[in-house]
């Protein structure tokens, strides 16, 4: 046996500069391991940004928020004691200057804040807490009240100064979502503006910067387990931004998917394309078999030249991952939660550069060691007496790439589950396929023989030895349902941002209307607005503590985790009660109570939360409001119509429980043909300073933009495996055309026509396609369901015309694919084919 640099020798001679016949490997490593590469590198980068970075996103080490009222002096005592402590209050206000109004999000802070980072303002100063009447505000604010340093503009009763721009603030994400841009007061201001009223919407902050040695987590379960009824909102610096993580998290697991999903689609181009390479060397391999080569020598000799060509591959793709990785950042805009740059991850780079090679060893093992397993006379024998693969060959390489590629996927994921239904799934694709494809062969093979010539030729080619059946079923297969996959996608994130921001919705919402103002605030809309319709409905803030039977009630502060579906359980939520069903709710179970209604509480809950925390009527519910607890028995339950953009309330309760509670009225305006926007804006505003009026046409804008960049995200993403698809299709079309250039020849030195090859082609590629058709149709909407309803939560619904017509293009690119790389077989010299037979 020669050994490795003999071996090397003999490999770089022969192999071309331009990799020819190794190119489809090349192309599928490219996609596969840059895929994996961005997404490892970029997932990296933000998972180690928030980590890093929680305390200051947060504000502190731990943060107790609680609604419509502040912290006690027990319970602030208690915070003390755990570290330094910064309190203030956040609120939807207005903002006024002139005749302008705008919506902002007044933050309230003490001097304290920030505990960790700093506010940097756009003079470069960086600073607290402002002086009092003052402000520091965004720089949105201040373009949409044209607002300068030194202006003066009032929010509530009070008026203010502008103090400075901001131009970075240290806890902005960890805020969450906002209704306007961001005014900093100190924390006497919302008082003295009137904003912080006995049942005003407000919310209090305290943050927490502990003392050495504390634990974030055992703190908050701490706080929660003494001050069961304060309805703290409880976050610490691990998940200082929920929302993003959960993003980043469902984000990362399907772009590891999408990446695994191209380098598995991508493996069928390789085993393709290392075949076409070895068949296309067959006469050199089995010259250096008659020149004394052992079946060993020629392993080495090709698994250099392969191992050189996926290595490139593999390098090539980890340098365009990386490349990318910025354009990915600026494509998903505000859906990240930072911004990482060009950055560099080893452990991701080295992951994806594994699972390409691995892949490679994988689908490149079968074709290799069959090219060492035969002598040299039936390598010459090749075309009359087409060589066999024996699996058996490569089950041990193989079956140590399949599971070195499973470990390696389980042990750096944190969605287990699903990457092992994926690989799983993979594997049961591929032996599908490739039964599919055997079937193929034998339902032709028994089929009777048509009469027309072309027909039946086509027909034979599909089962006759040496046929590429198999690996086109395969790659068909995975093309069309690529693009199925896709189209089903984006149809169904297009119909979602459809139906959950919906088209007609109030123009405006109003929150904290006084209780006793409620028809001069009516008066006022109508005044402007005659047409105009108004509803006002009582709204408070609470926290679900305890349901079930009255001798045996649950307390959620003991679940160790709390269902994805009862959502209402986390934090508090809003309250309201009703005489009345409210508009769009319809009861489904139970009965409502009458008008005028005086006797023991009662309350309405949604169908949904019943059915997840299998409640009964007659049983209770427990809810802390305002650091109180008050317990209602389940009158009835309702179906709620969440499309509309009224008020909507999982928990309703009878007036007589809540109506002593201090509370203010939310309000909705319609206005019939638009009305006078402005000049009702400017009414309100003047009428109600403490109260705060929410154009909605603003905010469903920015949900629509939101969502439409979650669904470019994805459908980007999948454009990977997509892409990976047409490579393997169009190199399993080229690997077919090399095997048919001995027919085609025989063919034309027996009279066939142009036309009628290329009719021979169209036949036998328009029966395979319209065959898998199905197949694809199946397997494509599988992937879009998981992807769409399991990973992202979204509903199922896509446009199955549109579905079926990309599926249709599909068809007809598969075909003009076919067609295309068929003519060059017609250019195809006879004699000199036949010589180099």
């Amino acid at each position: 046996m020669i050994g490795w640099g003999t071996a090397w020798t003999i490999a770089r001679r022969n192999l071309s500069a331009r990799f020819r016949g190794l190119r489809l490997l090349l192309v599928c490593l490219f996609l596969g391991v840059g895929a994996l590469a961005a997404i490892g590198t970029l997932t990296g980068a933000i998972e180690r940004e928030l980590s890093s970075r929680g305390r200051t996103i947060l504000g502190g080490d731990l943060e107790v928020a609680v609604w419509q009222r502040g912290a006690s002096a027990a319970e602030t005592a208690v915070f003390a004691k755990q570290g330094r402590v910064s309190g203030g209050q956040r609120l939807q206000a207005m903002a006024r200057a002139g005749d302008l109004a705008a919506p902002i999000e007044l933050k309230a802070i003490d001097g304290q804040w920030p505990l960790y980072g700093a506010l940097t303002l756009k003079d470069g100063r960086t600073v607290g807490a402002p002086p009092a009447g003052q402000a520091w505000i965004a720089e949105g604010a201040a373009e949409r009240l044209r607002l300068a340093k030194g202006s003066q503009f009032a929010v509530g009763s009070a008026e203010l100064t502008v103090a400075g721009i901001i131009a970075s603030e240290p806890d902005r994400l960890g805020e969450g979502f906002t209704l306007g841009p961001v005014v900093l007061v100190d924390t006497g201001f919302p008082q003295a503006a009137g904003l912080t009223a006995p049942g005003a919407m407000y919310r209090s902050k305290y943050r927490i910067a502990l003392k050495p040695g504390k634990d974030p987590q055992a703190t908050a379960d701490a706080l929660k387990k003494q001050f069961p009824s304060a309805g703290f909102e409880v976050k610490t610096r691990d998940k200082a931004s929920p929302g993003a993580e959960r993003f980043v998290g469902r984000m990362g697991d399907f772009l590891v998917l999408v990446g695994l999903a191209a380098l598995a689609i991508a493996g069928i181009g390789i085993g393709g394309g290392v075949s076409s390479y070895l068949e296309a060397r067959r006469t050199s391999v089995a010259t250096l078999k008659v020149l004394g080569a052992t079946s060993g020598d020629i392993a080495r000799i090709f698994l250099l030249q392969i191992g050189a060509a996926a290595l490139i591959g593999s390098v090539l793709g980890l340098i365009a991952g990386v490349l990318v990785t910025p354009l990915l950042g600026q494509a998903l805009g505000s859906l990240l939660p930072v911004a990482p740059g060009l950055v560099l991850d080893p452990l991701a780079l080295i992951r994806a550069a594994t699972y390409g090679l691995l892949i490679a060893l994988i689908f490149a093992a079968p074709p290799l060691l069959a090219a060492r397993r035969f002598p040299a006379m039936a390598l010459f024998r090749a075309r009359v007496s087409p060589l066999t693969q024996n699996w058996r060959d490569a089950a041990l390489p193989a079956g140590l790439g399949l599971l070195a590629i499973a470990a390696l996927a389980l042990l750096t994921t944190k969605a287990k589950l699903v990457t092992l239904w994926f690989l799983g799934g993979t594997v049961v694709l591929l032996l599908l396929l490739g039964a599919l494809g055997w079937g193929i062969r034998v339902m032709a093979a028994r089929l009777p023989r048509p009469k027309r010539p072309l027909l039946r030729i086509a027909l034979a080619n599909l089962h006759r030895p040496g046929a590429q059946t198999g690996a086109l079923v395969t790659a068909l297969g995975f093309g069309l349902a690529a693009f199925v996959t896709l189209a089903a996608i984006q149809t169904s994130l297009d119909a979602n941002i459809m139906a959950r921001v919906p088209q007609k919705a109030p123009d405006y919402f109003v929150l904290d209307v006084p209780r006793d103002g409620a028809e001069q605030f009516r008066s006022a809309v109508t005044r402007i607005a005659p047409q105009a319709r108004v509803r006002m409905v009582p709204a408070l803030r609470g926290a679900i503590l305890a349901y079930g039977p009255a001798d045996a009630m649950i307390r959620v502060a003991d679940l160790k985790e709390i269902p994805e579906e009862a959502w209402p359980l986390r934090g508090e939520r809003g309250l309201t009660y009703a005489d009345t069903v409210p508009e769009g709710n319809v009861v489904t179970k139970g009965a409502w109570w009458p008008s005028g209604y005086a006797g023991a509480p009662l309350v309405s809950i949604d169908e949904s939360l019943a059915e997840a925390l299998d409640l009964k009527i007659g049983e209770q519910l427990t809810i802390g409001l305002m650091g109180v607890e008050r317990t209602a028995t389940i009158a009835s339950f309702r179906r709620i119509d969440w499309d509309s953009m009224g008020f909507n309330y999982v928990l309703v309760f009878s007036p007589n429980t809540l109506a002593d509670a201090p509370h203010n009225l939310a309000a909705t305006i319609n206005l019939p043909g638009g009305g006078d926007r402005g000049g009702l804006l400017r009414a309100l505003v003047k009428a109600f300073p403490s109260s705060s009026v929410i154009e909605v046409g603003g905010v469903l804008t920015q949900a629509r933009d939101l969502l439409r960049q979650v669904s470019l995200a994805i459908l980007a993403a999948a454009s990977v495996a997509v892409l990976a698809g047409i490579a393997v299709l169009l190199g399993a079309i080229a690997a077919a055309r090399a095997s048919r250039l001995y027919d085609n020849v025989i063919l034309r030195v027996l009279g066939a026509s142009g036309r009628q090859l290329l009719g021979l082609q169209l036949a036998e590629y328009a029966l395979l396609a319209i065959l898998l058709a199905a197949v694809a149709l199946g397997l494509g909407s599988l992937v879009a369901w998981l992807v769409v309803v399991q990973l992202f939560d979204f509903d199922w619904l896509p446009d199955w015309p549109q579905v079926f017509g990309v599926l249709g293009l599909g068809l007809l690119l598969v075909i003009g694919f076919a067609l295309a790389a068929s003519l060059p077989l017609l250019r195809a010299k006879p004699a000199q084919a036949l010589r180099e037979l």
